[in-house]
């Protein structure tokens, strides 16, 4: 694994007096795509919502470089260069594309650099560029992802955490999107990737974590992983 940029270690949260984390503990590397697969309800976007700061951890660390981020503030966490695509998308559906991604690049940091942003993602998603002015909810759902990625990117991330890419997408623009996960990869870009497709998730991770019932079951090198007899039977349907 590359140089940690982040470190989670011994991680319990929920939600009310209802716990769903239990000791969780991963890495994610400079420059890698790190996946977290699991089957639904298993606690990846538990584990995703505490380390973005959502909602807020109970036990457990959180370092993100040098500095113990565990406490701080979403807004906080994005300062410093936390950029979350949220489960769902969770785009301003009444605004354009343009306005989407403009809020994107709220801090000052990334609005000195909002025009040279712009130009990369819409390099990156052409489809965006030709419809920057149409209104958000009105995009197919795989454009929408597209709108999600680059709103993250717009904020300059040091690291890009994404919740369930594939979910609810055709197979098509799924493959389309993690083309372009590779592509962010390998520019440098660190990515953080929650994913219900664990076939996917271990084709393009350089590290994959698996959680089931709120605990760590097991981590590895992702070809390590698929060759498992209990995770190709309950994951990969083989």
């Amino acid at each position: 694994m590359a140089e940690t940029l982040l470190s989670v270690e011994g991680l319990e949260t929920g939600y009310g007096e209802v716990q769903v984390l239990w000791g969780v503990s991963l890495k994610a590397g400079r420059g890698e795509l790190t996946a977290i697969v699991g089957a639904n309800g298993a606690g990846k976007t538990t584990t995703m919502r505490a380390i973005a700061g959502t909602i807020t951890p109970w036990r457990g660390h959180i370092t993100f470089g040098d500095e113990d981020v565990t406490r701080l503030s979403t807004h906080d966490k994005a300062a410093r260069g936390f950029a979350l695509v949220p489960e769902g998308r969770q785009l301003f559906s009444k605004m354009t594309v343009a306005e989407n991604l403009e809020l994107g690049a709220f801090s000052k940091r990334a609005a000195r650099q909002y025009a040279q942003r712009r130009d990369e993602v819409f390099a990156l998603f052409p489809r965006l560029a030709e419809r920057q002015r149409q209104v958000a909810g009105t995009l197919s759902g795989g454009e929408q992802q597209m709108v999600a990625i680059a709103r993250g990117l717009m904020s300059g991330p040091s690291i890009l955490i994404i919740d369930e890419l594939s979910l609810g997408l055709a197979p098509v623009v799924v493959y389309q999107l993690f083309q372009t996960l590779k592509k962010l990869k390998e520019g440098g870009l660190s990515i953080l990737l929650v994913e219900q497709n664990v076939h996917l998730a271990l084709a393009v991770s350089d590290y994959a974590y698996v959680i089931a019932e709120g605990r760590l079951f097991t981590e590895g090198a992702p070809q390590k992983l698929a060759t498992m007899p209990e995770i190709r039977k309950a994951y990969l349907g083989l």
